[in-house]
């Protein structure tokens, strides 16, 4: 029986800040290094972006049109039917000029094979940081001063989350849930990088200034056929971000979305921003997006209707509810609204009234009841929030 690639107990530890090395393996990840090409020599890889559980992200030049791409490149285990592409490929068919403005556009697929299968390739356009990490870059944090809240500014704040939703209105529209809607999905368009010489952008294979991990070493000395060499630290492209007035944010990593029509048994949604009824029953619908929506507005209500009555008063906190002639035991709770008054945020009084209310109507138990995003971004506080070449009304 051929081996299917090294045990955990085989490679020594790296420390470094990227994937797990021992993730290398035949159904995993594809070993890849600064200065690789891909696709008949098409596209050459300069710089690390990203990873996530199923897939690592490098920036590459495109040698035949001279210009940089984000290439995604799939675990190969799930590179055989993967509905990200499907999605995608709708998404270019029957929007193609709005996808441009809301989604990461797939510019190119191709499949790679390596020492652990064959991997699909999906090609995007190049961008920025996420939100998720974008704001420990602005000036105003650089360098970071003792006692300073590290969040965005209200007015870019509320931008994003415009954008964001005009975004997923899009997306519904068009019978499709993304599933992993969060700040770290959430990414800040580019400057032209395309007129940057590529010594600017590659990253360089210097372990001793952390842009790469120690050599990958096996235990008994052999070589590694299914890792590589090292392993690099991703290098977001944050100093050729445009975060100034007029910004713009668009959705990627389409990996967990599903169509309406067939929605996924496991859903990938943080657990933080799942709706009650994910967790307590599995149930899926196209309003779990708008739940974590309502979650980014304020991230402190992690509640479940199985311990509230329909008041709203916190009856059981033992897991599992109440057993049989026991009596509820009643807590006292804090208040959604004095919760988000805590938090300080940087809203008057008037305006932060709005905000509450407009979290109160989205985080409803019953999923039947949720607004729809197209409702949301029609709200009278979304309705006040400028946002250059918005389609909302």
């Amino acid at each position: 029986m051929a081996s299917l690639g090294p045990s955990s107990t085989e490679i020594q530890t790296i420390t470094s800040p990227c994937e797990w090395v021992e993730d290398y393996h035949q159904g995993g990840y594809h070993p890849v290094l600064l200065g690789n090409v891909f696709n008949n020599g098409r596209y050459k890889v300069v710089r690390k972006l990203g990873e996530g559980s199923y897939s690592t992200v490098w920036l590459a030049r495109d040698l035949r049109n001279s210009r940089y791409v984000a290439l995604k490149i799939l675990v190969s285990e799930i590179s055989g039917s993967t509905t990200e592409l499907r999605i995608l490929r709708h998404i270019t068919e029957v929007a193609p000029a709005e996808r441009a403005r809301h989604i990461t556009q797939l510019l190119d697929e191709f499949e790679h094979r390596g020492p652990n299968g064959i991997h699909k390739c999906l090609v995007f356009e190049p961008m920025g940081p996420s939100v998720n990490s974008m704001v420990e870059e602005l000036p105003r944090f650089n360098p970071r001063r003792w006692g300073v809240n590290v969040r965005y500014p209200p007015q870019m704040a509320k931008s994003i989350l415009k954008q964001s939703l005009q975004s997923l209105a899009f997306l519904h529209e068009n019978g499709i849930a993304h599933g992993d809607f969060q700040p770290g999905n959430m990414l800040f368009t580019l400057d032209d990088i395309d007129s940057k010489p590529e010594d600017v952008l590659r990253q360089e294979e210097d372990e001793q200034a952390m842009s790469i991990s120690p050599p990958v070493q096996r235990l008994d000395d052999k070589q590694d056929r299914w890792a590589p060499r090292y392993l690099c630290v991703a290098q977001p492209l944050a100093p050729f971000t445009y975060y100034a007035e007029g910004f713009k944010i668009k959705l990627s990593d389409m990996g967990g979305a599903y169509f309406f029509t067939d929605p996924p048994t496991k859903p990938v949604t943080p657990l933080g921003l799942r709706a009650p009824e994910l967790i307590l029953t599995g149930a899926v619908d196209k309003t779990l997006d708008v739940w974590s929506f309502g979650c980014l507005l304020f991230k402190h209500w992690k509640t479940s209707s199985l311990y509230f009555t329909p008041e709203r008063k916190l009856f059981n906190f033992g897991l599992g509810g109440v057993a049989e002639g026991e009596e509820p035991l009643m807590l006292e709770q804090t208040s959604m609204e004095e919760l988000f008054d805590q938090a300080g945020p940087e809203l008057d009084e008037v305006e932060a009234r709005k905000v509450k209310a407009l979290i109160r109507r989205i985080l409803q138990y019953d999923p039947a009841k949720r607004p729809s995003a197209a409702e949301i971004l029609v709200d009278p506080w979304f309705c006040e929030i400028e946002v250059e070449g918005s389609l909302s009304k």
